[in-house]
């Protein structure tokens, strides 16, 4: 009896110990399940997050193309602005050139007028002045061809070298007056073509501001 109650006990101790074991491997096979669960579920994170990832590289390769066109035309924007920059000032530079041949225009139509203006003053005076002579010589003209004809009807040609004198000097006086009057004829041909010239100076240079207020 004390060998069959070892005995028993010992069974029971082996059972125990096998109960407890199988325990063990449950709770290993429970755990190692739980592992297996947890490293798909993390695999499966992993292949979204790689999933992700290739779109965002997709995305990325399309926004760096993006920004090369983009760079690309700034690029082409900056050498056309460059090119308008200096087509500006390259345009600037002419209307500055064409402003102060303006002004030059300008000086040299002020200075001619300004010598037209004198010399029509002057040739006006010396048109008066002429007038007067020829007034002074057509009167002493008149005086000499009466003291003339006086002295033939008193003197009766007596006087040869008188009469030769005062012929001499009627033929004088009237060349006098014939080159006065010449010259003045020449002076109001001469004004007559520098008005007509002021006139043309002036339309020219009406015609010469049109262009220069449209640039």
């Amino acid at each position: 009896m004390a060998i069959s109650s070892t005995f028993k006990e010992r069974l029971e101790q082996m059972e125990d110990t096998r109960n407890q074991r199988l325990s063990l491997l449950q709770a290993e096979k429970e755990l190692q399940l739980n592992k297996s669960q947890t490293l798909a579920s993390k695999l499966s994170g992993i292949g979204y997050i790689e999933q992700r990832c290739l779109k965002l590289e997709h995305k990325v390769a399309s926004q760096q193309f993006i920004i090369s066109s983009i760079k690309s035309q700034l690029d082409h924007l900056d050498s056309v602005y460059l090119d308008q920059i200096q087509q500006f000032r390259v345009l600037k530079s002419e209307v500055e050139n064409l402003e102060e041949l303006d002004k030059e225009k300008d000086k040299y139509f002020a200075l001619k007028a300004r010598e037209i203006d004198e010399f029509r003053i002057r040739s006006e005076i010396f048109a008066t002045e002429c007038q007067r002579r020829v007034e002074e010589m057509r009167n002493c003209v008149n005086e000499l061809n009466s003291s003339f004809i006086h002295l033939q009807h008193s003197a009766g040609y007596s006087d040869n070298s008188d009469l030769a004198a005062a012929e001499l000097r009627k033929s004088e006086l009237q060349a006098m007056k014939e080159n006065v009057d010449r010259r003045l004829a020449s002076n109001y041909e001469t004004r007559a073509q520098l008005q007509k010239q002021l006139k043309s100076m002036l339309i020219s240079q009406k015609e010469w501001r049109k262009p220069s207020n449209v640039v």
